[in-house]
């Protein structure tokens, strides 16, 4: 405790009930916390440090507890649950820039993306991730669409997995939440090249509806084991 005002220099005097409550303050403050108080004299703000705690030399320190190894018994942890909450998105790009668009889209709505650069990754992918969507460009392989290794091997998916795929067509000649074209290429939904800037509205349309349609029906397919 400061016997006088560090500024001007005048004498502090306290009863003995003001120091009892400078002192209570003081033990209650937390680590790297000041109390102050006013100088009587010129008025200005005074800072008190709780004075440090001296440690007996030799004087043994509890360690930290053992950690909670009850995600053991279960088999799973707190962080793999999180992850696994959020749903997979996969996307097959041709062009960089789109790519990104489409990336960003995707993660605004909620989805965790995985970008791939071949129809091989793709498929390798999609024999350990269960994803939610997928997005393909039309002309991601170079070619046509009637020609393209990966929209044949969606087609050509059983339905006991593909009916849990969102799957997105990218492309010049489509037409934008045209449902009729969507169903006619064996897609969930179809969205045109012009429109990619717009891909996060899109998204946020379909998705719902698709939910809205769907989602009672995946669901109960879901708990009588048939997913």
């Amino acid at each position: 405790m400061i016997n006088n005002c560090p500024l001007c220099r005048v004498a502090l005097t306290y009863t003995e009930r003001q120091l009892e409550k400078i002192d209570e303050a003081l033990k209650a403050l937390k680590p790297g916390k000041h109390l102050t108080i006013k100088c009587p004299q010129c008025k200005k703000g005074i800072k008190l440090f709780a004075p440090e705690k001296k440690t007996v030399p030799g004087e043994a320190v509890a360690p930290p507890g053992p950690p909670n190894l009850e995600w053991l018994k279960t088999g799973r942890f707190e962080d793999e649950e999180k992850v696994e909450d959020v749903p997979m998105a996969l996307v097959l790009h041709p062009d960089p820039a789109g790519r990104e668009k489409v990336k960003a889209a995707m993660e605004s709505v909620g989805y965790l993306v995985v970008i791939v650069g071949t129809v091989r990754e793709a498929i390798e992918q999609m024999r350990f991730i269960n994803f939610a969507c997928i997005t393909f460009h039309a002309e991601f392989e170079g070619g046509v669409l009637a020609d393209s290794v990966f929209h044949d091997y969606m087609r050509r998916m059983a339905m006991e997995r593909r009916r849990y795929i969102f799957y997105i067509l990218l492309g010049p000649q489509f037409h934008s939440l045209y449902d009729l074209e969507a169903l006619a290429h064996s897609a969930n939904l179809v969205v045109a090249e012009k429109d990619i800037d717009h891909f996060d509205l899109v998204l946020r349309k379909a998705i719902p509806d698709y939910e809205e349609l769907f989602g009672t029906i995946l669901e109960e397919l879901g708990s009588y084991g048939k997913r």
